[in-house]
């Protein structure tokens, strides 16, 4: 959960000949764990009504970076129809302080396949066969549809199925409560498919809630998202 949403630097995203208008999204959060400041996250992402490409790289920073640290760098890039995304190819670059590995997917008529992995990890029971994802969203993707502006119509309507390269897992956002000019929905993010044994009997469902703030010209902007993680209770703030 952590990984997918913390997903830092801005990011000068490459734009298409100026023929439809553009739309970008950005933002910069501070994720806070048991009261401490435990890393950062920035997206940059550009739309201009037929194609999005997003970049997100998470950090870790306060007393975790002492301990350990953490960097995910990713971009997407794919078409859009409606407010449906759909990643054509997706990169991340990931060290986890322990382990550095690269992957690349694309996606063929929506279904997705690795192209690359380094290192390669050897195949395992609970891996799912991304043949049998059609659909699906990366990691990236869904972390930009749930955290990007969106018109007010669009508040609490996220609901994507993401596939990693090995795991199928789902994002749903629902329930908007409206309290002033700001609104609430409930969330939840839950592990279906390639996790292990463990993974799965440890924990399956985790929800959170995602507050929005008006952002101008009739859109809403996530400022805030409070999470139930196995570390505890996080809160992702935006700057």
């Amino acid at each position: 959960m952590i990984r997918t949403l913390l997903l830092t630097g801005l990011i000068a995203l490459a734009a298409p000949a100026a023929v439809l208008a553009q739309t970008r999204s950005e933002g910069t959060f501070d994720l806070v764990l048991r009261g401490l400041t435990a890393g950062q996250l920035t997206f940059s992402g550009v739309e201009n009504g037929r194609s999005y490409a997003v970049r997100g790289v998470l950090k870790s920073g306060g007393l975790v970076a002492m301990v350990r640290k953490v960097r995910y760098d990713a971009e997407v890039e794919g078409t859009v129809a409606g407010p449906r995304l759909s990643p054509a190819r997706y990169r991340e670059d990931a060290d986890t302080g322990k382990r550095q590995s690269t992957s690349v997917m694309r996606w063929v008529r929506g279904v997705p396949q690795v192209e690359s992995a380094t290192p390669v990890r050897a195949p395992r029971p609970n891996d799912v066969d991304p043949a049998t994802q059609k659909g699906t969203v990366d990691p990236l993707t869904a972390l930009y549809a749930t955290l990007r502006d969106v018109p007010a119509a669009e508040v609490c309507t996220t609901n994507v199925t993401m596939f990693d390269g090995r795991r199928r897992s789902e994002l749903r956002l629902s329930a908007p409560v409206t309290q002033g000019e700001r609104v609430t929905c409930s969330g939840e993010y839950r592990r279906i498919a390639g996790f292990s044994d463990k993974e799965m009997a440890e924990k399956v469902r985790f929800p959170f809630t995602l507050t929005y703030a008006p952002a101008g010209e009739g859109r809403m902007r996530v400022v805030e998202v409070a999470m139930d993680t196995l570390y505890g209770k996080a809160t992702l703030k935006r700057r």
